[in-house]
């Protein structure tokens, strides 16, 4: 199994299942947008004996604004 190693944004420091499907990002719902995420560098841990193989992913761009104020208030 490949995991995936978020850098930056919402979700700096998850680690997540990675589906061998995907390649060059990863997009990620997100309130109601997505999040962007590409792969960065070459995976690392690729031996049989060494962990999980890990890709390294850093955000790039959000299809919505991140709005951490959604009542509006500025309190």
């Amino acid at each position: 199994m490949a995991i995936a190693r978020l850098h930056g944004g919402p979700l700096d420091g998850q680690i997540i299942p990675l589906d061998p499907s995907i390649e060059d990002s990863y997009i990620a719902p997100y309130g109601e947008g997505q999040l962007v995420y590409e792969r960065e560098g070459e995976d690392i841990h690729t031996g049989d004996d060494d962990g999980p193989t890990e890709a390294r992913f850093v955000f790039v761009e959000t299809t919505e604004p991140i709005d951490p104020d959604v009542d509006g208030r500025d309190d």
